[in-house]
C-alpha cells in the first residue's frame, strides 16, 4: 500500500495542528475566565443600592453639596417605598 508523502506528516502540517490546538485552548480558557469574572462583577451588587452608591460618589467628588445630597437621598428613599394608596397589581 502506498502512503501519501511517505506515511508521515510534513513539518508545516504538524505546526499548523499545534497552532490550531493552542488557539483553541486559549480561546476556551479566555471564555471561561470572561464568564466567571462577569458573573462575579454583576453578582455581588444589589441593584437597589446602585443609585445610593452613585449619589455617594458624586458627593465625594464634590459634584453636589451636602444639602443637595440630603435632598436627593430623601427623594430616593421616598421612591423606594411603594405608595400605600395604590392597590396591588394596579397603577
Amino acid at each position: 500500500m502506498m502512503w501519501w508523502y511517505g506515511g508521515h506528516w510534513a513539518f508545516w502540517q504538524a505546526g499548523l495542528m499545534w497552532t490550531g490546538m493552542l488557539i483553541f485552548w486559549g480561546l476556551l480558557l479566555w471564555a471561561m475566565y470572561a464568564l466567571l469574572s462577569a458573573s462575579r462583577r454583576s453578582g455581588g451588587r444589589n441593584r437597589r443600592d446602585e443609585p445610593r452608591r452613585i449619589l455617594d460618589e458624586r458627593l465625594a467628588r464634590g459634584e453636589i453639596s451636602p444639602e443637595e445630597y440630603r435632598r436627593l437621598l430623601d427623594l430616593l428613599r421616598s421612591d423606594a417605598a411603594p405608595p400605600a394608596s395604590t392597590p396591588a397589581g394596579r397603577k
